[in-house]
């Protein structure tokens, strides 16, 4: 596994990556990338130009066919769908992904709904992820991925089905972090969403 970046260096350097489906269909190719603390980039690209298979690459996911990434050690990422369970409330949602970073139930569930609350959405106690609404589901996936306090986040296309209002406390949320000091990657085709970062990478020209 690549060695952690140090805490004075980039949260993210991507060298040279490279990705091949099974082993013929390129989607990748020779792709580099370097994200310092309090930086948002977003990254751009045609439908299947790789952009989503970057981010799981960058978030450990998804095995590189080639080059080599380094990050921080804590890292949230944020699917553009999925990574919720339809069975779970999303109480049990911030405790079974607060455990797995060392958060006691109590102190996971309060962060989250804290969390929540900073997207405009208070979550009922015994609702199940299944009934939620795509908007709701995807801020369960936000804060999901920014419950363990991670020092990088990851974010693929996050806000799909979000509302006007939704949608600019995302961005409000995504300056927050930058100016704590955490570095985000946004996934985007929204050419508007480019006002609001601070760098650009084009996967179609990368290619």
């Amino acid at each position: 596994m690549d060695p952690d970046v140090a805490a004075s260096d980039p949260l993210l350097i991507c060298r040279d990556l490279r990705y091949t489906y099974l082993g013929r269909f390129p989607a990748l190719d020779g792709v580099s990338l370097t994200v310092e603390r309090g930086e948002k980039v977003a990254v751009i690209g045609a439908n299947g130009c790789g952009k989503s298979t970057l981010l799981r690459i960058c978030a450990g996911l998804v095995r590189p066919s080639g080059g080599t990434v380094q990050r921080t050690r804590r890292v949230g990422f944020v699917p553009q769908d999925g990574g919720t369970a339809g069975w779970l409330t999303a109480g049990e949602h911030f405790a079974l992904f607060g455990a797995a970073a060392g958060l006691a139930s109590g102190r996971a569930r309060s962060t989250g709904e804290h969390l929540a609350g900073r997207l405009a959405w208070r979550p009922t106690r015994d609702q199940l992820a299944q009934h939620l609404s795509g908007g709701t589901r995807q801020k369960l996936n936000l804060v999901l991925g920014e419950l363990h306090a991670p020092d990088l986040l990851l974010l693929d296309e996050p806000y799909q089905g979000f509302d006007q209002g939704t949608y600019l406390d995302f961005w409000q949320q995504v300056h927050a972090w930058r100016n704590a000091g955490k570095a985000v990657v946004v996934v985007t085709h929204l050419l508007h969403d480019l006002q609001h970062v601070d760098h650009v990478h084009d996967l179609g020209a990368a290619a």
